[in-house]
């Protein structure tokens, strides 16, 4: 495994080596407020030898909710739970950036007081979200949105603005900005989601106006070194499956090269017989960014290795390996069994399934461990 070994820079931060804690929703904030716990700081603190923690997905304002439970960076008691988080992270010699988040279409009208949520057009996702009700989590099909008028988009930017800054008040070392799985911003660079008339519609470049005015916004707030983008050209479920995608997001690319961020994450599909990331497209993106490069998708260490023996990554991102394996990075080095998780345990609840995983050696907890709300 010598090139997962192989230390590296990213933005202003040395890395010791190139296994990244990709972001997962798990679903643990304290209700009411949505706001992270001791629980949290505890669950991030156990996975510190990362070389990078992209945190869950972190809503920048009510309105870009679309789950459960998910925590958010835009209330003066959100920072001050991410301040748990954070110093935690940094007190095992961790890094951590917080990913933010604006769902846009995938929500549903009961977390925007019965409204539907709000989408670049009124088109449906066609997908289902969890959402807990009568305390108990079940899936749901999302809410047809409404569409944004521009006034509402500038407003929106500007949450992203604020969400940044606010990360950075937490704690966190840097954001990564979530351009997606069919979240907002993604929803606004496909023909399939996004049939605006306007500035936001219609062309490449106007379908890729919202994203790159959010970068901007963030970057002109905290630093281009502290800001990453995670990107998804080939993930087409949720009705996002538009034939002009791969250009579009390397438009975005030369966009985010310009500005000079720190890295671009590609998120793969992981699922079997899931569409696959062509060379070509691996070729076109390196040489459209010359900043870091994370891929995210179904990696094993072997593969993991390869791809960066071949140039087409920087860094590899891992998910679900580190939820019951909190060392990962120390398991691989080792070659240490790994341990299965929990799927039941994947969303809401408690500790269980959450951050009793035994690592090899134990990390103590932070502080008096927090309960997440069961209502």
């Amino acid at each position: 495994m010598e090139h997962l070994k192989t230390p590296i820079r990213l933005g202003s931060h040395q890395l010791a080596h190139r296994i990244v804690m990709a972001p997962m929703t798990r679903a643990r904030a304290a209700q009411p407020g949505n706001i992270p716990t001791a629980l949290n700081a505890t669950y991030y603190a156990q996975r510190a030898s990362a070389a990078l923690i992209i945190s869950e997905a972190t809503q920048i304002s009510p309105q870009g909710q679309g789950y459960s439970f998910t925590p958010g960076l835009h209330s003066d008691d959100q920072v001050d739970g991410w301040r748990l988080v954070t110093k935690a992270v940094h007190d095992e010699g961790g890094l951590i950036f917080a990913q933010l988040w604006h769902v846009g279409r995938m929500s549903h009208a009961s977390f925007h007081g019965g409204y539907p949520p709000v989408g670049p057009s009124a088109l449906d996702s066609g997908a289902r979200i969890w959402i807990s009700q009568g305390g108990v989590g079940t899936m749901v099909p999302t809410t047809t949105p409404r569409s944004l008028t521009t006034d509402e988009i500038a407003a929106i930017t500007e949450d992203y603005r604020i969400a940044a800054a606010n990360a950075i008040r937490a704690g966190f070392d840097g954001v990564e900005i979530h351009a997606a799985n069919g979240y907002l911003i993604d929803q606004f660079l496909r023909t399939t989601s996004n049939v605006r008339t306007d500035e936001y519609g219609g062309s490449v470049e106007n379908r890729v106006r919202f994203g790159a005015e959010v970068v901007r916004a963030v970057v002109s707030t905290i630093g281009a070194e502290k800001v990453g983008i995670r990107i998804s050209p080939q993930i087409k479920a949720r009705n996002m499956g538009c034939p002009e995608i791969e250009d579009t997001v390397l438009s975005l690319v030369d966009t985010v090269e310009e500005i000079g961020i720190a890295y671009v994450h590609l998120a793969e599909a992981d699922w079997d017989d899931a569409p696959v990331i062509s060379t070509d497209f691996r070729v076109r993106l390196r040489q459209r960014f010359s900043g870091c490069l994370i891929v995210a998708g179904g990696y094993t260490p072997a593969s993991a290795n390869e791809i960066l023996a071949d140039g087409h990554a920087d860094l590899v991102a891992f998910g679900r390996p580190f939820i019951a394996n909190p060392d990962y990075p120390e398991r691989i080095d080792s070659q240490a069994p790994l341990a299965d998780f929990d799927a039941t345990t994947l969303y809401g609840g408690n500790e269980q399934g959450y951050t009793d995983y035994p690592p090899l050696r134990p990390v103590p907890a932070v502080g008096r461990v927090g309960q997440a709300a069961t209502a």
